[in-house]
């Protein structure tokens, strides 16, 4: 159950609004098996997203200062391009709780990662970008996630104290920037699965959308 009903949902992009997730985890394990790299699905899980420069560093405490960290990221980019080249599902259960909060009048807003024209590549083809009050997104915050900036400035867009809002998240570091900006949060587990740390976190873990809009209806009943 949820403590009240909360008056906006902010919602991460990839992995919680997109099947996105996944396929930068096989893009990164393609472009690792391509170097011979021998890199493992746990080092993705940690820094899955995560800044750059997270990233880099979760990579040369893992395998060291010396790995070749440009060709790396070369080969996983264009693994990812050809991954995506078709488009980008959305997660089951979008269009279903954008619906339902438009019924319960509860705002919504994008706190991602991602560039504004990643947002707009991957959304846009769904019609979705018209169904968010505001999206924040990387180049609106000095402060990546895990900080809170990117949560904080989404509930400053709102004019909603950060209390009031229910953050949705699929990711460690989400979950960590959502929390700390104050946001009531539920994780929506992707390529990550929940840790203590998580549950502790969160008032809920969520198998998929549809979960979490029937806790919505729970609360507003």
């Amino acid at each position: 159950m949820l403590p009240f009903l909360p008056r906006a949902v902010v919602f991460d992009m990839d992995g919680l609004l997109i099947e996105s997730e996944r396929l930068y985890r096989d893009s990164f394990l393609a472009a690792s098996e391509e170097g011979g790299h021998g890199m493992r699905v746990e080092t993705y899980q940690k820094v899955c997203g995560s800044p750059w420069d997270v990233i880099t560093g979760t990579i040369f405490a893992d395998y060291g200062a010396d790995f070749p960290i440009d060709s790396f990221r070369d080969a996983w980019l264009r693994h990812l391009g050809v991954m995506m080249a078709d488009g980008v599902a959305l997660k089951p259960g979008v269009t279903e709780i954008l619906d339902l909060l438009d019924s319960l009048d509860i705002r919504r807003a994008i706190a991602t990662s991602s560039r504004h024209d990643s947002v707009t590549r991957h959304l846009g083809p769904h019609d979705l970008l018209k169904r968010f009050d505001t999206i924040v997104a990387r180049g609106d915050y000095t402060e990546p996630k895990p900080a809170p900036m990117p949560y904080l400035t989404a509930a400053r867009r709102l004019s909603l104290d950060p209390g009031r809002c229910l953050a949705l998240e699929d990711s460690y570091s989400g979950v960590r920037s959502a929390t700390s900006a104050g946001m009531m949060t539920i994780m929506v587990p992707d390529v990550a699965p929940p840790t203590e740390e998580m549950r502790e976190k969160c008032v809920a873990v969520a198998s998929d959308l549809h979960m979490v809009a029937a806790l919505l209806q729970k609360a507003q009943a």
